[in-house]
């Protein structure tokens, strides 16, 4: 089947098969956050983005060949709210920014910063450190040899615009400014957005908004 990225709180998870990475979003608890669950195909190594809340869920989606990591894509308790229990059934590894890792009550075992390299088996991710939603959100960034990049932006970019910097213009004006020169700048709009909510989106659809985005200042 076609992956569409569409999912709902009590709904399966779709599945975005690429050449060398199994991508599953699912979508759960009260604030219908997204989850990821990452899978290198040629070593079969797992990787969750956002243990958000449903612990169960999460664990049923992980299955029996566990996972090597997690990793937080900020602070916000909406995105860690399973993380004690699926890191107490799994043992995985747990990564964060490194400036949001004082917020997150499940000790970060890897603090993140801008550029690191995170593996899922013999695939790697690149970290973006984004400020403004929180202090330090990261995305992540698959270069997908065989086609093009998948980029999970967390809660700094989705449909629409960025993530929500609570009327602050000093934090709207940083995140804008690292989502457009991390991301808009060095990725090309072929580029597939995974958010922490709701449906994704590619670079391309959203490129030609940025003026309006700092317009209004949202």
């Amino acid at each position: 089947m076609t992956y569409t990225g569409e999912v709902k709180v009590g709904g399966p998870a779709d599945v975005h098969e690429l050449a060398d990475l199994m991508i599953s979003k699912v979508a759960v608890g009260s604030m219908n956050n997204n989850a990821y669950l990452l899978r290198c195909r040629a070593t079969d190594e797992q990787l969750l983005i956002d243990a958000a809340a449903e612990a169960g869920t999460l664990l049923s989606l992980i299955g029996d060949d566990g996972i090597a990591s997690v990793v937080t894509t900020h602070r916000h308790g909406d995105h860690w709210g399973a993380l004690a229990e699926v890191v107490a059934a799994t043992g995985a590894t747990t990564y964060a920014g490194a400036r949001d890792a004082e917020g997150i009550p499940v000790a970060t075992d890897v603090p993140v910063a801008d550029g690191d390299t995170i593996r899922v088996g013999r695939v790697e991710l690149t970290a973006r450190h984004l400020v403004g939603h929180t202090p330090g959100s990261i995305a992540l960034i698959y270069d997908d040899p065989h086609g093009h990049p998948h980029v999970f932006t967390g809660d700094c970019l989705f449909p629409g615009g960025v993530g929500n910097t609570g009327g602050d213009p000093k934090a709207f004006a940083s995140l804008i400014d690292d989502v457009q020169h991390k991301l808009f700048e060095q990725l090309p709009d072929e580029a597939w957005v995974y958010p922490g909510h709701g449906d994704d989106t590619t670079l391309g659809a959203e490129r030609p908004h940025l003026a309006e985005w700092r317009e209004r200042g949202w």
